[in-house]
């Protein structure tokens, strides 16, 4: 189990300042919206255990240097649970992000809504998320921490609905709470660590290193204005252009090629990843995340050589709206042998994610920029291509389809499958030939690319 920090002293472990705001008014007195007998008793008690008038504290701060709207909830008080002065000061810390345009980070630990207060409670949660709409629509960020409990109403809204998601090592998370799930339930699904495994969690951080981590994506995530695009990465293998498509293909699937953890790590000077598709999936062949190059943010989608699974086109359509919400230009780098096939990735919606893939990158308003490093696999490859600023590697490939898999629909021998890659025209050289790509890039030693 996770340490369980207070309120406050998570405010205090995390940020530079913090300057708390009013809370809105209202009625506090009573047994509640349901005459519910000995509420107000209880209220009282949670007070005088916590010193808090409600399971939440709102105000602004500074984290890393960098402003923002916080909120952290008091688990100590009824269990963290949202009642309607809760809702209260919800809403009001989205109303403060939003005449400010700042991000709103929340500090979660809630069992849920506050039986108590009955269905008014319950509908706290549509004030959240018509307030969390809002703020989106806005444009700042949301990042959320998970501490120990997330569980119910708070993880579906405050949590589960937040840009980045963080969560605290050991954390209790799920929508169930321990005491209502299905006796054979597997503990482990209901964890910080499980749900990463299962696409829901971009992170798992110590708490020692919650500062740094939040200050970074606070920095990385602030809106701005349309950029100009990503510098194209230098390529990492000086070598000519290949003589024939058949070449063009062998040194694409060259074992020893530099793949996409080495052009991230050569471009970027600091990076932060985003993992999961926030439906049950996730897909270690393709690296998401926001990076800093040159002091600028610039969000990343790359395949890293293997064939891309649903999950993994549905995490970066993820990446691409926030990065076009926030006015961050993307880089996306090409190298797989086309999207996974197998009976499990129809099972999980392969056309409708490539589909949904195709549509964010179309869709971007800001500039997003493409280099194909490796195997450029059909509309595999295509769907996190963009249209018009493509560039190519002298150790890539680009086909509508894979030079055996063609001759094999062709009904030829294999022993022609060479000649197939050449009539593709799928080299470097032939592609921008073509429009397809727009350079070939090289080596540059100051890591601009052409």
């Amino acid at each position: 189990m996770a340490e369980r920090l207070t309120a406050r002293e998570a405010v205090a472990a995390l940020t530079d300042g913090f300057t708390e705001l009013p809370a809105p008014a209202g009625d506090t007195d009573g047994d509640g919206p349901l005459g519910w007998t000995g509420y107000a008793e209880s209220r009282a008690r949670a007070t005088a255990r916590t010193g808090e008038q409600e399971s939440v504290v709102h105000g602004t701060a500074t984290v890393g240097g960098h402003p923002c709207v916080l909120l952290s909830f008091e688990f100590g008080f009824l269990g963290g649970s949202l009642g309607q002065r809760t809702g209260d000061r919800l809403e009001a810390a989205y109303e403060e992000a939003i005449t400010r345009r700042l991000p709103l980070v929340s500090l979660v630990a809630t069992g849920g809504s506050r039986m108590q207060e009955g269905m008014i409670a319950l509908t706290q949660l549509q004030r959240v998320a018509r307030a969390s709409a809002r703020l989106r629509a806005a444009g700042p960020a949301q990042l959320a921490v998970l501490r120990d409990p997330t569980t119910g109403g708070g993880w579906a809204t405050l949590g589960a609905g937040a840009d980045v998601i963080l969560a605290v090592p050991g954390a209790q998370i799920g929508f169930a709470g321990s005491r209502v799930r299905p006796a054979d339930a597997a503990p482990a699904a209901y964890t910080a660590e499980g749900q990463l495994a299962a696409g829901s969690v971009d992170a798992v951080v110590a708490p020692e290193e919650l500062p740094g981590t939040v200050g970074r994506w606070l920095g990385l995530l602030a809106a701005g204005d349309v950029p100009s695009p990503a510098p194209v990465p230098a390529a990492l293998a000086a070598t000519d252009p290949p003589e024939t498509g058949w070449d063009a293909v062998l040194r694409a699937r060259a074992a020893d090629r530099p793949r996409a953890g080495a052009y991230l790590d050569a471009y970027f000077d600091a990076r932060l990843p985003l993992s999961g598709d926030r439906c049950g999936g996730t897909d270690p062949g393709l690296l998401c995340g926001f990076g800093v190059r040159e002091g600028r943010a610039v969000a990343y989608v790359a395949q890293c050589g293997t064939a891309t699974r649903p999950a993994g086109y549905r995490t970066a359509a993820r990446v691409v709206r926030l990065a076009d919400r926030l006015g961050v230009p993307v880089l996306t780098l090409v190298d797989t042998p086309g999207a996974a096939n197998d009976a499990e990735a129809e099972r999980a919606g392969a056309g409708a994610a490539i589909a949904d893939a195709f549509a964010a990158v179309a869709a971007a308003r800001v500039p997003v920029t493409t280099l194909v490093i490796g195997e450029g696999g059909s509309g595999g490859a295509l769907a996190l291509a963009a249209p018009d600023n493509t560039h190519v590697t002298p150790d890539s490939y680009f086909s509508v389809i894979a030079p055996e898999l063609a001759a094999a629909i062709l009904k030829r021998s294999p022993d022609r499958v060479r000649e197939t890659a050449g009539q593709l025209r799928l080299r470097p050289q032939d592609l921008v030939e073509l429009g397809v790509a727009r350079s070939v890039v090289g080596p540059r030693a100051d890591g601009q690319g052409t």
